[in-house]
């Protein structure tokens, strides 16, 4: 079936901001086209992870609102509005196995990188109470408002303090939301460990990285927990990415080792 996207279709420009073939380079080895079965292409399936986070559609609502989306079938990449689903649930499984959140990110991060250049820059004579504020396009896919340059000097460990008390936020959230046991977080040993340290007069170097040491410990433990839960199919909110995006920066700055985190099936 013939369909022509309109161009400011948000799912056009969102399209557009998302260098697909770099992406379809980048990864080819996670999409072998030499199996048996047809390969669907790297967009479709980073495409459809892209909606199901933004909207937190559950695998069988994500494959109908596709089916009767042109403006998303257009943004997975396929060249004509079809009126049949173009993957089903098992392939949306094998998606979530190949397309990590680390690439979730890096794509939103193209988007929120070139989402200012459709605003004029402000004129030396136009900042009065008279300007209208900007409007929202609607075109943030992950919302990325925590982003590094917010987060405090890394051996901070009342950040890492903070951290863990969002991720068990998250995992509680998760788990009332999806009727999941909650897995064990050692929330009282945390907080204990970090009030001993808070409450220390003297902190020596040794003390202080042990006291990071800790809470790193309790926060690769609660990620892990929130790799499974998306592994399995359970999309986090917006913001929640933002938060892992956030934690996963400091950690990388710490030098901690998180390929563990992003788990990747071929």
């Amino acid at each position: 079936m013939d369909f022509t996207c309109p161009p400011e279709n948000r799912w056009v420009k969102m399209a557009d901001l998302i260098p697909w073939d770099i992406f379809e380079e980048k990864y080819a080895d996670l999409f072998p086209s030499n199996t048996g079965n047809v390969a669907k292409p790297l967009r479709m399936a980073l495409g459809a992870l892209i909606i199901q986070t933004k909207f937190q559609y559950p695998d069988r609502e994500l494959i109908d609102q596709i089916a009767e989306n042109p403006y998303m079938q257009y943004f997975i990449g396929l060249p004509g509005f079809q009126e049949e689903p173009p993957f089903d649930a098992s392939t949306l499984v094998l998606f979530r196995k190949r397309i990590t959140s680390e690439m979730l990110i890096e794509a939103n991060n193209y988007i929120l990188n070139h989402k200012d250049d459709d605003n004029p820059p402000p004129t030396d004579s136009g900042s009065g109470d008279n300007g209208s504020a900007p409007s929202n396009t609607g075109t943030l896919t992950l919302d990325a408002t925590a982003a590094p340059v917010n987060i405090r000097y890394p051996q901070d460990v009342s950040f890492l303090n903070e951290a863990r008390e969002k991720l068990e936020t998250i995992i509680h959230r998760f788990c009332k939301a999806y009727d999941l046991p909650l897995p064990r977080r050692y929330k009282k040993e945390a907080r204990k460990a970090y009030l001993d340290y808070a409450k220390s007069k003297k902190r020596s170097i040794k003390k202080v990285r042990r006291a990071i040491k800790k809470q790193l410990q309790y926060v690769k433990r609660d990620i892990g927990y929130l790799e499974g839960f998306m592994a399995d199919g359970y999309a986090p909110t917006p913001k929640e990415c933002s938060l892992l995006y956030a934690l996963l920066e400091i950690i990388q700055i710490l030098g901690i080792n998180i390929c563990w985190l992003c788990p990747v099936v071929t």
